[in-house]
């Protein structure tokens, strides 16, 4: 019975959740140190984000290495897929945090959760209904 929640839409589904949550702190983190002089903003590619947690190799072959005597490829070390705006700077000392555009992508993640949460729910209703 476990291997109906191990399916691929449920995955799928918690990784993107899991991609919220990280968003949200990234994006916490932001207006936290909105007046911290120097403070540059950072946000979370979810495309990388979701791409790595699933497994998507993104179209690039790896290095084999069989011999210790070769050098070793650039390892991707699982990159977290936060961001760091470094163009911009809003203010004199450095800072480019926006606490508009920050509440504005805290709103987008909000609902963006929450639409992964009815689907997770519609999803073990289907199965709720499939056992009774």
């Amino acid at each position: 019975m476990s291997g109906w929640l191990d399916g691929p839409v449920l995955n799928v589904l918690q990784k993107g959740l899991e991609a919220s949550g990280m968003r949200q702190q990234v994006l916490s983190n932001n207006v936290a140190n909105i007046d911290t002089p120097g403070f540059k903003r950072s946000d979370v590619d979810f495309q990388a984000v979701l791409g790595a947690a699933l497994g998507e190799k993104s179209g690039t072959l790896s290095m084999k290495q069989s011999s210790t005597k070769h050098i070793a490829g650039l390892v991707d070390g699982g990159g977290s897929g936060v961001v760091m705006d470094q163009s911009t700077s809003l203010r004199n000392d450095g800072n480019n945090v926006d606490v508009d555009k920050e509440m504005t992508n805290v709103a987008e993640n909000g609902l963006y959760y929450n639409s992964l949460t009815r689907t997770i729910s519609s999803q073990l209703g289907l199965l709720r209904m499939v056992i009774k």
